[in-house]
């Protein structure tokens, strides 16, 4: 299981958007956003390596970084361990909660229902 930084979501996100980047051109990219200068971005993505987010080849001089997970892999998971921490597993208490704050859209209510006639159908 890969869990990541708000950090890492960013590098992630490029990535996934790319394909493909050098540590110049992510620098370039989040720099602006962040305010990460190339060492910062290096570091993190030797974390990510470390935990098998991203890997790289070599694209003539310059290193490609690239994500060996998808990004709806790592957003189940994500979800998973919100659900897990915050409601203890508990789809309906969650549902329950955006209810109650009123925090669901019609459009959001309407896929919650195909959601679930999807999975009826499966079941």
């Amino acid at each position: 299981m890969v869990s990541l930084s708000d950090g890492e979501w960013k590098i992630m996100n490029r990535l996934w958007e790319s394909g493909g980047s050098t540590i110049t051109e992510l620098t370039a990219h989040l720099e602006k956003e962040t305010g990460w200068d190339k060492h910062s971005v290096i570091t993190m993505l030797g974390r990510m390596e470390k935990k098998e987010a991203v890997a790289h080849g070599q694209g003539g001089r310059a290193k490609i970084f690239y994500p060996l997970v998808s990004r709806e892999e790592v957003s189940m998971q994500e979800t998973r361990g919100f659900l897990q921490k915050v409601y203890r597993g508990s789809l309906g208490m969650m549902v329950n909660a955006m209810v109650a704050d009123q925090a669901l859209s019609e459009q959001e209510i309407q896929e919650l229902y195909d959601i679930l006639e999807q999975a009826r159908k499966k079941g």
